[in-house]
């Protein structure tokens, strides 16, 4: 059961948080600010960088799909993996990748280059927080410095994400992933 709910009667503040992001890409107050808007400026913040990293970065849908699995996968946040396993499914995300991710297979399966290498870097740094040399590079020549900024974006906003739906306990039950147990 979720600690926190919409606040029956917000704030100013908290009204106008709302309203963006109601009007924004989303259409919706997504379900992570539930647990920012305590803090109106966070949820607005917190909800701005959240709408770049998801529509607005040089990765193409799927491959942010992937990142934000594996980040999901990472913290074991059902709520964050289920909705975006959908979306990553919808995006063309093989649901092989999807299945090898939540199994953490060390290899999951990759189509090309750019899945395996955001697969690969994004695994490395949740896991060990930092990028050898080496995968750091072949990261930059096969998605750009514009890339690997955007995939590190990914990963820090999503962390951020999983331990607020996981403190709060957001989308409990009704989103619970029976594959991650």
């Amino acid at each position: 059961m979720a600690r926190l709910s919409l606040p029956e009667i917000p704030t100013p503040e908290q009204e106008k948080v709302i309203a963006e992001a109601i009007a924004g890409k989303r259409g919706k107050v997504p379900a992570p600010m539930i647990g920012w808007l305590p803090n109106p400026e966070l949820a607005r913040r917190a909800q701005h960088l959240g709408a770049l990293l998801r529509y607005d970065t040089s990765l193409e849908p799927a491959l942010s799909e992937i990142a934000i699995l594996v980040c999901g996968r990472h913290w074991t946040s059902h709520h964050e993996w289920s909705a975006h396993k959908r979306i990553a499914l919808e995006a063309g995300v093989d649901p092989r990748t999807v299945a090898d991710i939540a199994a953490r297979k060390p290899d999951p399966f990759a189509r090309n280059d750019r899945e395996r290498i955001v697969l690969r870097v994004a695994s490395v740094l949740l896991a060990q927080t930092k990028l050898p040399d080496a995968l750091y590079a072949e990261g930059v020549a096969i998605l750009g410095l514009r890339g690997m900024v955007d995939l590190v974006g990914i990963l820090g906003y999503y962390s951020l994400v999983a331990l607020t739906l996981n403190a709060f306990e957001l989308g409990l039950p009704e989103a619970h992933a029976p594959e991650l147990d």
